[in-house]
């Protein structure tokens, strides 16, 4: 939730949007300015798509069963390794993503993945209902999300899993990032997969022109849509999703956390420069906010769909209600009326309160104890999230997705119809543990307010006699 700075300069410069107020500076870019990155992309990535579907066809859309489960489940990653070597185009990509650029300090990405999970619970929070959610207020992406069918509200969960686990492969330890880890790899198979969804779109839109419209929105994910999708798990949370939880990194942290996910950018064929400092990072934030959310009906229909993708499930339980106030407490009442969400009662904005407080004590235990910080991401909160949202069977993906091309966009496939809401009643979760966090800590307040009364009223007492006698 926003709270106004009483003490916030108000000039010229000052621009305000969505309940989030910033200065305008030279380093900030005008919706024209921004314009032409909607008509570039990474070439190079699909290049190397066309060249490796060459090598190993995938299956058509029609015909499936012709196919091989080893064909159906084709590892772009492993392709592209396995035949660098014989291809002058796969050889370049395999090159670049294999270069280390200059900029990169090893021990630095490391503490930026540390930074991920010192705050785990409130950077899972803020990815979900904020970047996640929030960023459907996004019209222009959302018109190529819904083509993909990715966010109906049958499979709208377990595509936030997948982006889950892209998360956690890259900051799961400094071999996961570095050539040939996990997050790198999957880094380069999320790489192939957007040039595939480009390229099926813009064939579509090519057989029927009413489809999709390029002159409107933009070749389908490129470079400015990739720099804002790197803008929500970086700077989004670092000056949005994490202050309006309670919680200011500090400067190393910001430093360290861009650093990070910079080089995600590089790994992933999206401009980089926009990352090199935290100014460039909170401009580029600032200005995609301003000239890029402007929610649609589409943008209401996805937004809701996570909510309802949600309601209810383990290991959370949480209600519609719950997820609703969690969204609008990160995102500001303002967008949220504009993505259509309901407005929840006073009860579970009490609720997110308490969870805010939760994370908020758990974070400042990590910083006040270096080495329960160390031996907390060590053993513990890397552990928990993979296995609760990758491995467990019953309600986590069950195993590692490749990212492979699932979700085929087609003219008779889309995520704009609005799914059927369920009551859903608390059964234990994460409302009834910050329901109990509330309580306590306005136990806590109120005890503190009630002694330090007494003894401010024992002090002007005590003064009043002395100046009597």
């Amino acid at each position: 939730m926003a709270i106004p700075n009483p003490f916030r300069r108000h000039d010229a410069h000052t621009r305000q949007c969505w309940g989030y107020t910033f200065q305008w500076t030279p380093e900030h870019m005008t919706e024209q300015e921004m314009h032409p990155l909607k008509f570039t992309y990474d070439v190079l990535g699909e290049e190397c798509l066309n060249r490796l579907d060459e090598i190993s066809p995938p299956v058509t859309v029609e015909l499936p069963r012709n196919a091989s489960k080893e064909k159906v489940n084709r590892d772009l990653y492993a392709l592209l390794r396995d035949n660098a070597s014989k291809d002058e185009k796969l050889a370049e990509l395999w090159t670049q993503v294999n270069t280390i650029p200059e900029w990169v300090d090893w021990e630095q990405i490391e503490r930026g993945q540390d930074v991920f999970y010192r705050y785990g619970g409130v950077a899972l929070t803020a990815l979900a209902y904020q970047s996640l959610l929030g960023g459907m207020g996004a019209a222009r992406v959302t018109e190529v999300l819904a083509r993909t069918g990715g966010f109906s509200t049958k499979v709208a969960r377990r595509r936030m899993y997948e982006t889950a686990q892209h998360i956690l492969q890259v900051t799961a330890s400094l071999s996961a990032i570095k050539p040939g880890g996990a997050g790198h790899a999957s880094t380069i198979r999320v790489r192939l997969l957007h040039a595939a969804v480009r390229r099926r779109i813009l064939a579509l839109a090519k057989e029927k022109p009413a489809y999709y419209s390029v002159e409107e929105y933009g070749i389908p994910i490129n470079d400015l849509d990739s720099i804002a999708t790197i803008s929500t798990f970086s700077a989004t949370l670092i000056w949005l999703g994490f202050p309006r939880q309670g919680i200011w990194m500090r400067e190393q942290e910001i430093l360290d956390y861009l650093a990070l996910w910079r080089l995600v950018a590089y790994y992933i064929g999206t401009p980089t420069e926009w990352f090199e400092t935290p100014e460039k990072a909170k401009a580029v934030m600032e200005s995609l906010l301003i000239s890029e959310v402007n929610p649609s009906p589409t943008s209401k229909i996805l937004a809701n769909n996570i909510i309802l993708s949600l309601q209810g499930q383990a290991p959370a339980y949480a209600s519609r209600e719950f997820l609703t106030a969690s969204a609008r407490w990160l995102n500001g009442n303002e967008l949220g009326d504009a993505l259509g969400l309901d407005r929840p009662g006073y009860y579970y904005w009490a609720l997110f309160a308490g969870q805010c407080l939760f994370f908020n004590i758990l974070a400042w235990l990590h910083r006040l104890s270096p080495s329960y910080d160390k031996k907390a991401i060590e053993k513990r909160v890397r552990k928990i999230f993979y296995k609760v949202i990758v491995e467990n069977t019953t309600h986590g993906l069950g195993e590692e997705t490749n990212f492979d091309f699932k979700y085929i966009p087609s003219f008779n496939k889309t995520s704009e119809e609005l799914g059927e809401y369920e009551d859903t009643k608390m059964k234990g979760g994460v409302e009834r543990r910050n329901l109990v966090t509330f309580t306590l800590g306005a136990a806590f307040v109120g005890v503190v307010a009630y002694f330090g009364s007494r003894i401010a009223l024992g002090i002007v007492g005590g003064f009043r006699s002395w100046v009597i006698s």
